[in-house]
């Protein structure tokens, strides 16, 4: 890390230390955004700023330099960092001047980002979590037919080459797929609603490229757990899957 006069008498090594353990390599570019907005959502990385080098923090965190690079890169696109050139240069966090002379839309979203309170994102994401994962277990429980099967594959190809404006209602379509073929008809409605729920949430946070990649690789094992008939890995695949997209929305939102 940079020597803490460049932090702030107030930092504390702790808190540092706790923000920038590793995090789990199954979602690793989800978590390091986490971390990163963590960090400077936190204060211990003040406006103005600068981040500690990405060698270093890919070392911390227990990431690849390119995941780090990655994280940094989609933070800057979502307007909380900003890279300069130069002797000085660096990766630093965006100070109010700057946000203020960002789009007026840019700078109202990073403002209503700050809004939702930790318990209601988390009961969004609890309720989410046993809906889903029930519902995994239970198509990959069942003799699907040849046209579930079919219909199955079909809805995983669409979501995987879906684009960054229609992805949303596609990856939806591909979890309420997972929820019919449960054979449980009481819980699609709740499966709809939690849906709905989750879509309003990711609706406030920017869509991550690598993200969108890493999901739909998890996708793909989800699915393939299911075709085989296997409860415990589409359960253990939609935990993992389910795992990244809370890193990201308690990194932005909470």
């Amino acid at each position: 890390m940079p020597a803490p006069d460049s932090r702030g008498a107030d930092s504390g090594l702790g808190v540092d230390d706790a923000l920038f353990r590793p995090v789990r390599s199954g979602n690793a570019f989800e978590d390091t955004v986490e971390r990163l907005l963590q960090a400077v959502r936190l204060g211990v990385i003040a406006p103005g700023e600068s981040l500690p080098p990405e060698r270093e923090l890919a070392a911390r965190l227990s990431v690849s330099r390119d995941t780090v690079r990655d994280a940094i890169r989609s933070l800057a696109d979502a307007g909380y960092l900003v890279a300069r050139r130069g002797r000085y240069g660096g990766t630093f966090v965006r100070d109010e001047a700057e946000i203020a002379s960002a789009s007026v839309a840019d700078a109202a979203g990073i403002a209503d980002r700050r809004d939702r309170s930790r318990a209601e994102i988390d009961d969004v994401l609890d309720l989410r979590e046993i809906l889903e994962l029930g519902a995994v277990r239970a198509a990959a429980g069942r003799a699907l037919s040849a046209i579930e099967r079919e219909t199955l594959w079909s809805r995983l190809l669409e979501t995987a080459a879906s684009g960054v404006t229609d992805y949303r209602r596609i990856d939806s379509r591909l979890h309420l797929t997972l929820g019919e073929l449960s054979g449980i008809p009481s819980l699609l409605p709740l499966l709809v609603e939690s849906r709905s729920r989750v879509n309003a949430l990711l609706d406030e946070i920017p869509l991550l490229e690598r993200n969108l990649q890493h999901s739909n690789e998890q996708h793909e094992r989800i699915v393939q757990a299911i075709l085989r008939g296997d409860p415990d890995a589409a359960a253990t695949a939609m935990a993992e899957h389910l795992a990244g997209s809370a890193s990201l929305l308690r990194g932005f939102l909470a």
